[in-house]
């Protein structure tokens, strides 16, 4: 079962979606343009991996990007309009893959027949965190109340 979960994207955050939601944060944060220079020196993001990132932002339309010495990129929307959901899918594309496949896709034969409901309850709830929380929620740590119950589970802040 380790190996169909090491294939679905969100179990383990990856560097570019946690670089592009930091610097999404940072553009949600100040008035205006900011240069990949700024925001990748306040970040300590790498430049050139966030270029790259803030290209699949843009294509995603998340983002607008100027060029000249007023230049540089700002949110399209309002941090409010922004969830977290959609920068993940924006620069690592569906919440959750096994094998490739969506998990509504999938298919097994005998003991494992019934998996494909638990896949599709995962990204159920996948969904109901990334998708219900927004770049203003994380940036004034006012998350929705599912989210701060979530957060005073007993065992939210232990290893397992």
């Amino acid at each position: 079962m380790s190996a169909v979960l090491a294939e679905w994207s969100i179990v383990n955050v990856s560097t570019r979606i946690e670089y592009a939601v930091r610097a999404l944060l940072y553009l949600a944060a100040q008035p205006g343009s900011s240069s990949v220079a700024a925001i990748a020196e306040s970040q300590n993001i790498p430049r050139k991996f966030l270029e790259a990132i803030l290209a699949d932002l843009r294509r995603d339309g998340l983002v607008t990007s100027q060029r000249g010495p007023a230049g540089g990129y700002q949110l399209v929307q309002d941090p409010s309009e922004v969830s977290i959901g959609e920068i993940f899918r924006a620069v690592d594309g569906p919440l959750a893959r096994v094998h490739g496949l969506r998990p509504h896709e999938t298919s097994y034969e005998d003991l494992a027949s019934h998996l494909p409901k638990l896949w599709v309850a995962l990204r159920v709830a996948l969904r109901q965190v990334l998708d219900d929380v927004s770049l203003e929620d994380v940036l004034s740590g006012r998350y929705p109340e599912h989210i701060r119950q979530l957060l005073t589970a007993p065992d939210a802040w232990q290893n397992r």
